[in-house]
C-alpha cells in the first residue's frame, strides 16, 4: 500500500520547519527531530500487513489533503460551548497545534511548571535533555517517529518533588475543522517528581465537519513514590483521524491510574504502554468506548514488567452499535527477574446490533516462574433474561437496554477520581446510549 500524497504533505512540513529554525539546526532537540525523520522515512505509515494495524487501515488518508499549524478563530465563547468547559483546574489549550494563551489558565508556582515546548526547551533544557523522546519507541512506531520529527507544539509538565496537586491539569485539544482539513502533532512531556501526586486530564475535542489527522505523544515519567492519574477523553467528530501514543516509565514504589474514555471519533487508535522499571510498582488501566454509526475505535495497550513483586490491573469495556468497529489488542510482558508479579488483564464488550464487529487479542508472555496472571476477553449481547425481568417490572424494553447499557459502562466511570469529570461522562453516556 502506498501512502505517497500524505507522506509528500509530511516530508514537506519537515523541510518547512529546517528552513525556519533561525540558526539552530545544530541544537541537540533538532538532531532528535532529524533522526526521528529518518526512522519515519524508514517505518512508514503503517498497513494492515502490520499485525499491530491488521484491523486499522489508514488508507484513506492518502486522499486528503491537509493543512498544518492552521490558523483559527476559536474563541472563548466557542470554547464555552463545548462539553467539558466548566472543568475546574490548571489548563493549557492548543487549537489546531497552537498554544493559546487566551483560552489557558496556568498558574506560577515554584513547585510546578506548566511550559509550552517551545519555552521548555529554553528555560528548562536539563529536563527536555533527561525526559524528551526518551520513552517512547520511535524506532519501531512509524507515527511516533513522525510527531518527534514534527511537532513544533506540546506541553511540559514538572511536578517537584514531595508536592501533592489538589487541582488537576488539563490539557485539551481543540481541532477547528470548520473552513479546512487539518493535521497536527503535538508531543506532550509529563514528570511527576518523587513523593508527589498529579492528576493530568486530556480532552479532544472538534468543531466542524472537515477532517483532522492528530497525531499525538504523551510520555509521562512517574518517579520514586509518585502518584498518578491519568484521563483521556475525546469527543471528536465522524471525520477525525486520531492516533495517539501515551507512553509511561514508572519507578520503585510509584502508582499509575489511567482512564481512557472515547466517546466519538471517526477513526481512533490509542496506544497505552507502560514500562516498570523497579520494585512494588501498582498500575491500573481502564478503558471505555461506544463507538456508532461507522466509527471505529482500536484501542493497544502494553504492560512491561521488569522489576518483582509489582501489580498489574486492567479493564477494558466497549458498547458498540450500528456499524461500527472495534479491536482490543493487550499485551503484558513479566520479564526473567520480574518474580512474584500479579498481572490481570480483562476486556468484555457489548455488540447491540448485527453489523457492529469487535476483534480481541489479549497476550500474555512469561518468562518468570512465580507469578500470577490472567488474562481474557468476553464479546456478546445483552442478557435477553435480565431485559425481559425488567420489562415484567413495567419498564419498556427501550430503557430497560439503555439502563443496563448504562451499568455496563459505570464499572469504568466509577472509577474516575475527580468527580466533576465523572458526573459530567456519566450526563455524556447516558445521552449518547438512548
Amino acid at each position: 500500500m502506498s501512502f505517497q500524497n500524505i507522506q509528500g504533505q509530511f516530508e514537506a512540513e519537515f523541510e518547512n520547519i529546517q528552513k525556519n529554525l533561525n540558526g539552530k539546526s545544530g541544537s541537540d532537540f533538532n538532531k532528535i527531530r532529524n533522526t526521528s525523520f529518518a526512522q519515519f522515512k524508514q517505518l512508514g505509515i503503517p498497513t494492515v500487513k502490520h499485525e499491530d494495524w491488521k484491523y486499522s487501515n489508514l488508507k484513506n488518508l492518502d486522499k486528503i489533503q491537509f493543512s498544518f499549524n492552521a490558523v483559527s478563530n476559536f474563541s472563548k465563547s466557542d470554547l464555552n460551548a463545548l462539553a467539558f468547559s466548566n472543568l475546574e483546574g490548571i489548563s493549557i489549550c492548543f487549537v489546531n497545534g497552537i498554544f493559546s494563551l487566551e483560552l489557558s489558565n496556568i498558574e506560577e508556582s515554584s513547585k510546578i511548571k506548566v511550559l509550552t515546548l517551545e519555552n521548555a526547551i529554553d528555560q528548562i533544557p536539563e529536563v527536555i535533555e533527561k525526559h524528551y523522546g526518551k520513552y517512547v519507541e520511535t524506532n519501531k512506531e512509524g507515527l511516533s517517529a513522525l510527531n518527534t520529527a514534527l511537532s513544533n507544539s506540546g506541553s511540559v509538565i514538572v511536578i517537584e518533588e514531595n508536592y501533592v496537586l489538589e487541582r488537576p491539569i488539563i490539557i485539551r485539544y481543540i481541532s477547528d475543522v470548520t473552513s479546512e482539513n487539518i493535521a497536527l502533532n503535538i508531543h506532550n512531556l509529563i514528570v511527576v517528581g518523587k513523593h508527589s501526586e498529579a492528576k493530568i486530564v486530556e480532552i479532544f475535542q472538534t468543531e466542524g465537519e472537515k477532517t483532522a489527522f492528530s497525531n499525538l505523544v504523551t510520555e509521562i515519567f512517574v518517579d520514586k513514590h509518585a502518584i498518578a492519574h491519568y484521563y483521556k477523553i475525546q469527543d471528536e467528530n465522524d471525520q477525525s483521524y486520531h492516533v495517539g501514543t501515551t507512553q509511561v516509565n514508572q519507578e520503585e514504589k510509584s502508582y499509575f491510574y489511567s482512564a481512557t474514555i472515547t466517546l466519538n471519533g471517526g477513526f481512533v487508535r490509542n496506544n497505552l504502554n507502560l514500562v516498570l522499571n523497579g520494585q512494588y510498582i501498582d498500575n491500573h488501566m481502564y478503558g471505555l468506548y461506544i463507538p456508532n454509526g461507522k466509527q471505529h475505535v482500536d484501542n493497544h495497550t502494553l504492560v512491561d514488567h521488569k522489576m518483582p513483586n509489582c501489580e498489574s490491573n486492567e479493564l477494558y469495556k466497549g458498547v458498540l452499535m450500528d456499524s461500527s468497529n472495534g479491536v482490543f489488542n493487550g499485551k503484558i510482558f513479566v520479564r526473567e527477574d520480574a518474580q512474584k508479579t500479579n498481572a490481570y488483564q480483562n476486556c468484555r464488550n457489548v455488540i447491540t446490533s448485527d453489523t457492529a464487529s469487535m476483534n480481541s487479542k489479549p497476550q500474555l508472555e512469561i518468562w518468570a516462574e512465580d507469578v500470577k496472571c490472567s488474562h481474557g476477553t468476553t464479546t456478546g449481547k445483552l442478557n435477553d433474561e435480565a431485559i425481559f425481568y425488567m420489562q415484567s417490572r413495567g419498564i419498556p424494553k427501550p430503557e430497560a437496554i439503555r439502563l443496563q447499557l448504562v451499568a455496563f459502562a459505570e464499572d469504568v466511570v466509577s472509577q474516575i477520581k475527580i468527580e466533576e469529570l465523572r458526573e459530567m461522562l456519566d450526563t455524556m453516556i447516558e445521552n449518547k446510549l438512548k
